[in-house]
């Protein structure tokens, strides 16, 4: 049989399948000493190894069969598969919104390359609307690639370069923007925009997806229509992420830039509003605003771009017996700011003390944030806090530590004066900081306790 019947097989893998006569796309029935598998045989990436054969299952998942634990098997059908996403020209239609798609290299949308077991992004309008048809229905679209990176690779220079296309594309008129992103870094991206495109008249909408497309419990088009209505139809022209609500695709949430984070690994209702309610719940038939104050989408085109970063600031993730040569080592490289991440109300050892005082008269503009997530610096309570202040770290109330390391950034691109970043750094945007926490803005449900367990009984999780 051909070697190109075995597409990215080899060793052990590949004497199995040609001794049973077994190819890839193939319909198999593999006996196992673990139960019989049935399914397609997919091609494997050309970096795997040879251990197992891979089949998608009725369900639509993959998975790897141990070649050790294979007694026989048969081919009981053949039929390629074409993995390549149907391109179909976007329609236009008059009286629907113009939405702009900016991609960073996020897969919000996508086909798997099986040769290399990467995830290809469709990204041109015709691609978007081959793979989810139901966006013609909500906007005119237009797409622009503006980088093809992974979001831990996002950084200053592509906060920069966002915030000014985003600008030229308010001064052009459009509805509403969409940005895909990777979901890692994504709500860094989210604070970056939110100080750097100020004044918004019309909706900045960043989405990514937990699960890529070619899995059957992707997030990915149901985000992807979420977030092109909310960019169409919205009337809350903010910077904000939209991603599922529960962990179901009964709606998705819109989160502020700069309260939101990502709270779990793969879930795919892992961002959650900190310290603060969502802006609103949105399906593909309605959005239903849950605060009642928000920046207000307006006709004009008077949107403020500031795009400004510096590079030289950090953040400092205090742990007990932490010692001052780390700090040091900080301000010896050149590093001008610091958010330090405190326990408690904001609490460092007194070990750092000395390091403390010499990054103070270095000029090192230091900031006070919390690694309880939830709640606000108070350095008055105990003595630790008043010497903290008193050598020169300023408590930054709730906001998140991301937000304050990139707030920081940010405002050492515009200004080095001491009086000023501190102005600057205490005076919320957009509700980095805000006066107090609502009742409902802190909710943390402990599993095994009887009465959330008789709550997670009458409601979805």
């Amino acid at each position: 049989m051909s070697e190109d019947l075995f597409q990215g097989y080899k060793g052990e893998a590949l004497e199995l399948l040609k001794k049973y006569h077994v190819r890839v796309w193939g319909h198999a029935v593999i006996n196992t000493t673990r139960g019989q598998f049935e399914g397609t045989v997919l091609p494997r990436s050309e970096n795997d190894d040879d251990k197992h054969i891979v089949l998608k299952i009725i369900t639509g998942y993959n998975v790897g069969v141990d070649v050790s634990t294979v007694q026989d098997m048969k081919e009981a059908g053949f039929k390629k598969a074409n993995y390549a996403i149907p391109e179909k020209e976007f329609p236009y239609t008059e009286n629907l919104p113009h939405v702009k798609l900016f991609g960073t290299g996020g897969t919000i949308a996508s086909r798997l390359d099986y040769r290399t077991g990467a995830v290809i992004p469709a990204f041109s309008p015709g691609e978007l609307y081959g793979a989810v048809p139901e966006l013609a229905d909500i906007c005119n679209l237009d797409t622009e690639k503006v980088f093809a990176v992974f979001s831990e690779n996002m950084g200053p220079k592509q906060y920069m370069s966002l915030a000014k296309a985003i600008g030229k594309e308010i001064e052009k008129g459009i509805d509403g923007i969409v940005i895909g992103h990777g979901t890692d870094t994504l709500h860094h991206t989210g604070a970056a925009l939110t100080f750097m495109c100020q004044n918004l008249p019309v909706p900045v909408i960043l989405v990514g997806s937990q699960r890529s497309s070619d899995r059957p419990s992707s997030d990915a088009a149901l985000n992807l229509m979420h977030a092109m209505k909310a960019a169409a139809e919205s009337d809350i022209a903010e910077v904000q992420v939209c991603m599922f609500g529960p962990t179901s695709d009964e709606y998705g949430l819109l989160h502020k830039g700069t309260r939101v984070r990502k709270m779990h690994s793969s879930y795919r209702s892992t961002f959650r509003t900190i310290g603060d309610t969502p802006l609103a719940m949105i399906s593909r038939t309605e959005i239903t605003p849950i605060k009642k104050t928000y920046n207000k989408r307006r006709s004009d085109k008077n949107v403020v771009i500031k795009p400004f970063f510096e590079d030289k600031v950090t953040m400092l993730y205090y742990y007990p017996g932490m010692s001052a040569d780390i700090l040091d080592s900080m301000v010896d490289m050149g590093y001008k700011g610091i958010i330090i991440i405190g326990t408690g109300l904001g609490h460092v050892n007194k070990e750092l003390y000395p390091a403390i005082e010499r990054a103070q008269k270095k000029g090192v503009h230091m900031f006070m944030t919390l690694q309880t997530i939830w709640g606000y610096v108070q350095m008055f309570v105990y003595d630790t806090g008043r010497d903290m202040m008193a050598k020169g770290i300023i408590p930054l109330g709730n906001m998140l530590p991301e937000v304050a390391f990139i707030k920081l950034g940010w405002v050492l691109g515009q200004t080095n004066d001491p009086e000023e970043v501190k102005k600057l750094m205490l005076t919320p945007i957009n509700d980095e900081i805000t006066e107090r926490e609502p009742y409902n803005g802190y909710l943390v449900y402990q599993g095994g306790v009887p009465e959330v367990e008789e709550f997670i009984k009458k409601v979805h999780k």
